[in-house]
C-alpha cells in the first residue's frame, strides 16, 4: 500500500496548529507564577547584595593599596632624607679634616719659617 503524500492545504494545517501548540507552551510558561516570582525577586535580591559586597571589598582593597602606597613612599621619603643627612655630615667631616690640615699645614710653615729665621739671624 503506497504511502499518501499530505497535501499543501494539509501541511499548512499541520504547521498552524504546530505553531498554536509552541504559542500556547510559551503562554503556559510566561504566566507569572507568585512562587517563581518570590524566588526571582529574591535572586535579584541576591545579586545586589553580593554586588554591594563586591563594591564594599573593591572599595576597601583599593584604601589598603592607597594606605601601602603611602607608607612605602613616606618610607622612600625617610631613606632618601636620611641619605642626604649622611652625606652632608661626612662633607661636614671632610670639610672639618681639610680645615685642620690646612691649619696644621699652616702651623707646620710657621715652624719652619721661625726655624730659618732663627737660621739666618744665627749666622749674621
Amino acid at each position: 500500500m503506497p504511502r499518501k503524500e499530505p497535501g499543501y492545504a494539509e501541511r499548512l494545517q499541520t504547521a498552524a496548529k504546530a505553531k498554536q501548540n509552541l504559542l500556547e507552551k510559551m503562554r503556559a510558561a510566561s504566566a507569572p507564577d507568585p512562587t517563581r516570582s518570590a524566588e526571582r525577586q529574591a535572586q535579584v535580591e541576591a545579586a545586589k547584595a553580593r554586588e554591594a559586597r563586591a563594591a564594599e571589598r573593591k572599595a576597601a582593597n583599593r584604601l589598603n593599596a592607597e594606605l601601602i602606597e603611602a607608607e612605602r613612599k613616606a618610607k622612600e621619603a625617610r631613606q632618601a632624607q636620611a641619605t642626604a643627612e649622611e652625606k652632608a655630615r661626612k662633607e661636614a667631616e671632610k670639610a672639618a679634616k681639610a680645615k685642620a690640615e690646612a691649619e696644621l699645614e699652616a702651623a707646620q710653615k710657621a715652624a719652619r719659617d721661625a726655624r730659618y729665621a732663627a737660621r739666618k739671624a744665627r749666622k749674621k
